[in-house]
């Protein structure tokens, strides 16, 4: 069963980064279908958090879909090379995101190889941000602010992962962020080997 917006639209970013673990992110172009399990999420909210693209009010073309009501994509290009795949959370006005790092392939792992140009399936297929938006085919330029519970993208439920084998550590590539780089705000499944890294 997809996600619905009851999930998306909660209040509590950092509940709803842990809650994706373990959930399937689907896709769905040019009749390939593709999907993998979360192992690797980060939280970013809108408010009081300056590593949040939207942080206090900050409003762009780019940053403009985070202020939509919860369950729709939120992809940019890191680096000018990295398309990375994020959830839009909270209810309109809130800009709050989950950024997914990393995946565990279930499904088309012959796409996701071509996609990725490789022969043989390994961690780095889709162990991380920009791995894994490449092995979905997910792109800045036709994915952003998809609706999340349509045809193309979506995330399907499955059973919670207990906190027991959920690891908290500080979010990667912020260090700008002064103080609120220190949150530990990033979550991997514990023992996974399919996580950007330790």
């Amino acid at each position: 069963m997809k996600l619905n917006s009851t999930f998306y639209q909660r209040g509590n970013v950092v509940q709803i980064a842990k809650s994706l673990l373990g959930k399937v992110l689907h896709t769905q172009f040019g009749g390939y279908h593709t999907a993998g399990i979360i192992t690797e999420v980060e939280a970013y909210a809108g408010r009081d958090d300056k590593a949040c693209h939207a942080n206090n009010g900050v409003r762009t073309k780019r940053t403009e879909v985070m202020y939509h009501a919860g369950g729709v994509s939120y992809v940019y290009l890191c680096y000018g090379i990295h398309h990375l795949f994020n959830v839009v959370t909270n209810i309109e006005g809130k800009a709050d995101a989950v950024l997914i790092r990393a995946l565990e392939p279930v499904l088309g792992h012959e796409v996701m190889l071509k996609r990725r140009k490789m022969l043989t399936i390994e961690q780095r297929l889709t162990s991380g941000p920009g791995t894994l938006t490449e092995a979905l085919g997910i792109k800045t330029n036709k994915h952003y602010g998809f609706d999340l519970q349509g045809e193309q993208i979506w995330i399907e439920d499955a059973p919670h992962i207990n906190d027991n084998y959920i690891v908290a550590s500080k979010r990667i590539g912020v260090d700008y962020a002064e103080e609120d780089a220190l949150k530990p705000w990033r979550f991997y499944i514990k023992d996974n080997p399919w996580i950007s890294k330790k």
